[in-house]
């Protein structure tokens, strides 16, 4: 087996995390360009500039990453004469614009840190990036050669997000365990995915047990105990976990895997082919596609458990509530089996099965919402 580096995130949580800026980045350099969507950087412009008050780190300016994470919006940034400049990239946001700026580092081999504004993902601290094409639909995973070297989430900036990105990011963390579990299964795993399947496996429960109250907390711009555990949930515990589990464009493909994710982010990267779909969030659909995922595996009684957590929290529990409809079901499938995560589900995965999955999970949601 080729040698590996090891990146695991390293991370600063708080109100005041801002403040470790000038500490944690004084190895390297002094110049930093902020990048990041509009509204983040409004909302984290004064914090930032009060955390590197005094210090010898030098904000060189605050630029838009242009909206998606596509590779056009990254070439504009390769020629920004400031991102040239630079000596340290720091993205700000959501998930696709630390996406973007994770790329960018990865390109330009400048060092990049990433400052969350949403509890929505996990893609401040993941070695992977999403990209899309320009209109908006799946394109392909970009791998950088390690994560971000820190991550600082600011619990007061996360506590004031809007109601719905912090609750659809609790929809999409809540698929890390069940599609770890289904990619691993029946593997024989080294140190690495072992390890990833482990923390998988404590990321539920979390969830479960304060996502309602998390929730309430943010409605209520309340930087609590359980919003900080819940947001770390998100950000960080899935975040190691995919930094753990996927491992791909080794010189030999035996060395290759991809546990990170399955067929819960297979319905929605099928869903990303819908128009109807487009208005709704990616961790509300994934929320949809656990329902699926635990149909298709035969587990129907943690399905059941996952059905009802979603009801009480307002995540979908069935097709009509993500714009999905039956003669859509063979698009989704198309785009499902084209992607990654379908090469390791366990067996012979097909679109029919697939198709029905989503069905049946759609027909025991609509029972519960009659009951």
């Amino acid at each position: 087996m080729a040698s590996q580096n090891i990146y695991l995130p390293h991370y600063s949580v708080g109100e005041d995390c801002y403040r470790e800026i000038p500490f944690i980045t004084s190895h390297f350099g002094k110049k930093a360009i902020v990048i990041g969507g509009k509204t983040a950087m409004d909302k984290a412009k004064a914090a930032i500039q009060q955390g590197v008050a005094g210090s010898d780190v030098r904000l060189l300016g605050f630029l838009w990453y242009g909206g998606d994470s596509t590779l056009e919006n990254v070439e504009k940034l390769k020629e920004n004469p400031l991102v040239l400049q630079a000596e340290m990239l720091f993205g700000v946001g959501g998930g696709r614009a630390c996406d973007t700026v994770k790329v960018l580092g990865d390109m330009l081999k400048k060092p990049v840190f990433t400052f969350p504004t949403l509890a929505s993902n996990c893609a401040s601290c993941t070695s992977l990036s999403v990209i899309y094409h320009q209109d908006g639909s799946f394109k392909e995973y970009y791998y950088e050669k390690q994560p971000a070297c820190h991550t600082f989430i600011n619990t007061r900036i996360i506590a004031e997000s809007p109601y719905d990105m912090f609750w659809a990011g609790i929809g999409d963390a809540l698929s890390k365990e069940y599609e770890v579990e289904l990619s691993c299964r029946g593997r024989r795993l080294n140190h690495l995915p072992l390890l990833g399947l482990g923390i998988a496996k404590t990321c539920t429960s979390p969830l479960l047990h304060l996502g309602k109250q998390a929730l309430e907390d943010c409605k209520n711009d309340k930087a609590s105990s359980a919003l900080e555990q819940v947001a770390l949930d998100i950000i960080m515990l899935t975040g190691i976990v995919s930094n753990c589990a996927v491992h791909q464009n080794q010189p030999d493909p035996k060395d290759n895997y991809y546990y990170n994710s399955s067929l819960a982010h297979c319905v929605y990267y099928g869903s990303s082919l819908i128009p109807a779909c487009e208005k709704h969030l990616h961790g509300e659909i994934v929320s949809f596609g656990v329902l699926c995922l635990l149909t298709y595996d035969g587990q129907f009684e943690e399905r059941d458990r996952i059905l009802a957590f979603n009801q009480s929290v307002g995540l979908p529990v069935t097709m009509a509530q993500i714009g999905l409809t039956e003669s859509a079901l063979p698009v989704v499938a198309k785009k499902a089996s084209s992607v990654i995560e379908w090469t390791y589900v366990p067996g012979s995965p097909t679109k029919e099965k697939f198709i029905q999955s989503i069905l049946d999970a759609d027909a025991a949601g609509r029972k519960a919402l009659k009951e």
